[in-house]
């Protein structure tokens, strides 16, 4: 495991419980509002820290914390992700996984493990703007098969859209409502600008309160739970 960076207690990260959150290292995507950029770029890589340290101030923080939160970067490029999180379940925590989800084959294997209880998707986009909005070549059948294996779970999910203006308009969120109509929750995320992989997209506006409320309004006609982060 890469790991680039390790939170040893949240409250906000998994849906109502405690936590800690594990960042791992490297990402095949490169969306220029990634506030993690530390995680995506190897230039900027850090020293990473040995799982093995993870998994010792894990193991003294059961009945203390809920769940472990694995988050990155993007967490399925990591070639023994499956071992790790094995390691976690196996000290009684709940885990939870962020995903851009272009990995549907280490996605399927885990969920039939059961080594996940949540998984939070990051949705760019409309498929036919993913490769302009994540800036590298995607396999839009391969996003689409883990919206699939996500919903059909029977874990607790998400999706999650942010709201990036000068990539998406009102009309992109509003299509991409067919993808996660079986979802429970799509979310959506205001842009705040500042650390970006980036700079250039940081000075940009963003979505006003008022057309949040508004797309929000009209995408609840269409799916059954919307939330704004």
């Amino acid at each position: 495991m890469k790991i680039g960076g390790f939170q040893k207690f949240s409250l906000i990260d998994y849906p109502g419980m405690i936590s800690a959150v594990v960042f791992t290292q490297g990402c095949n995507f490169r969306c220029p509002y990634c506030h993690n950029p530390e995680l995506v770029d190897p230039r900027r890589f850090g020293a990473t820290i040995p799982a093995g340290d993870i998994l010792e101030f894990l193991a003294g923080r059961r009945g203390k914390l809920d769940a472990v939160v694995v988050t990155g970067g993007e967490p399925t490029m990591q070639g023994d992700l499956f071992e790790f999180m094995k390691d976690i379940k196996a000290m009684g925590f709940l885990v939870k996984l962020d995903t851009n989800g272009s990995a549907p084959v280490v996605l399927a294997r885990l969920l039939a493990a059961g080594l996940v209880d949540y998984v939070a998707m990051d949705l760019k986009g409309p498929l036919d703007r993913y490769p302009a909005i994540v800036r590298t070549d995607v396999k839009t059948d391969d996003i689409e098969r883990s919206v699939s294996l996500i919903t059909g779970s029977g874990i607790g999910h998400e999706f999650r859209t942010t709201l990036v203006p000068s990539l998406l308009t009102a009309g992109d969120v509003l299509a991409m409502a067919d993808l996660v109509k079986a979802a429970p929750k799509y979310v959506l995320q205001r842009f705040i600008p500042g650390k970006m992989l980036d700079s250039r997209t940081a000075g940009k506006a963003c979505f006003s309160g008022r057309e949040i409320v508004s797309l929000k309004a009209r995408l609840e006609k269409r799916l059954s739970c919307v939330a704004v982060r």
